[in-house]
């Protein structure tokens, strides 16, 4: 059994990377369940899906609390919202730092956390983080909207998802054509290459460094 969320807010295409995953899923011969919440994804509300894969039985279609293996958000206070609930010890979490800012904080009637206590936190509910600059690849790769696919890729290039990158770019190649093939292409491949190791963010590494902080101050 494999368990993944891909989390959003309304218009950032998360529907269509949960399809993409689980139609490559299927390619690869995996069963897969795909279960979906919409919180007003018109007007920017939070958009989840849960994709659960499995080799040999049919999967139910919702994860039990706390018992995600990935979580892929689009959006850094989304991650938050959902690794509060769906993350556990040996969660990896990928995430597009650039934020979607609510009305209530455009209007100057809320707060949005700053990226700093969004990273401590997600890094506290995790074992690995990737943060991904997701829009600037995709603006990079031709469109700011195929972050998405961005993800998706850095999703494949991680090693976490049990489906080869080769039935995802398959996928990509039934679902777009023309220029948005082209640039969805450029990001799938822009995703996956972002993913290094130097990149992650391992719990266990800032621990380790906070330990070592609290030792040096301490003498």
């Amino acid at each position: 059994m494999f368990s993944l969320i891909i989390a959003g807010v309304g218009g950032q295409g998360n529907v269509l990377a949960s399809q993409l995953v689980a139609t490559a899923a299927q390619k690869a011969g995996f069963k897969v369940a795909v279960g979906e919440t919409f919180g007003m994804s018109q007007r920017g509300g939070p958009v989840m899906s849960h994709i659960r894969l499995d080799r040999y039985r049919q999967p139910g279609p919702l994860i039990p609390k706390g018992r995600a293996g990935v979580i892929v958000a689009m959006e850094p206070v989304e991650a938050l919202r959902v690794a509060r609930d769906y993350s556990g010890p040996n969660t990896t979490i990928i995430v597009n730092f650039r934020p979607v800012y609510p009305l209530a904080v455009l209007m100057g009637d809320g707060v949005y956390p700053p990226a700093n206590e969004i990273k401590a936190a997600l890094i506290s509910r995790c074992r690995d983080l990737y943060p991904i600059p997701a829009t600037e690849l995709a603006q990079q790769a031709g469109e700011a909207v195929a972050q998405n696919i961005v993800l998706v890729g850095a999703l494949a290039g991680s090693g976490c998802l049990p489906v080869s990158p080769e039935y995802l770019e398959a996928t990509i190649r039934e679902i777009f054509t023309g220029r948005k093939l082209e640039v969805n292409l450029k990001a799938f491949e822009a995703g996956m290459v972002s993913i290094k190791p130097d990149n992650v963010i391992a719990a266990s590494i800032a621990a380790s460094i906070a330990a070592s902080l609290a030792a040096s101050a301490a003498k």
